[in-house]
């Protein structure tokens, strides 16, 4: 995610290197990725035991828990402006609905996959990946 932000600079998709900001979004990827993302892997599998999905499930509602903390008080996990980190926390949490993870009860969350989903560029991705219909 910060090779793709550092390749297209203009869209400031990633702080510059070696300042928190960038830090900060760091510290965000990682969270999404070793908290959520490998979270959500054995809810993909039909074979998966009803008693790992409920652990997986409620693991995941105790991270998101921290999301839902930090994006109450503030638009985007950096703060005012979106960045990589939002983008991939989009993601991940797009694949909730897809293994019957209901996040309704976490409205920030809620909010912030709608503002992340009504910006043009994820409009033009979700419909070229057939994600949305146009």
């Amino acid at each position: 995610m910060q090779y793709l932000a550092d390749l297209n600079p203009e869209y400031e998709l990633a702080p510059r290197n070696g300042t928190m900001a960038r830090y900060r979004l760091q510290e965000w990827l990682g969270f999404v990725n070793s908290d959520l993302h490998k979270s959500y892997s054995p809810l993909f599998k039909h074979s998966t035991p009803e008693l790992i999905r409920a652990e997986r499930g409620e693991a995941l509602f105790k991270n998101y828990a921290l999301l839902e903390r930090s994006l109450t008080s503030q638009q985007w996990l950096l703060g005012e402006r979106f960045s990589a980190a939002d983008a991939y926390l989009f993601t991940v949490t797009n694949w909730a609905p897809h293994v019957g993870l209901d996040i309704s009860r976490l409205p920030a969350i809620t909010a912030f996959q709608q503002r992340v989903a009504s910006r043009p560029r994820v409009q033009e991705a979700l419909l070229a990946e057939g994600l949305l219909r146009g």
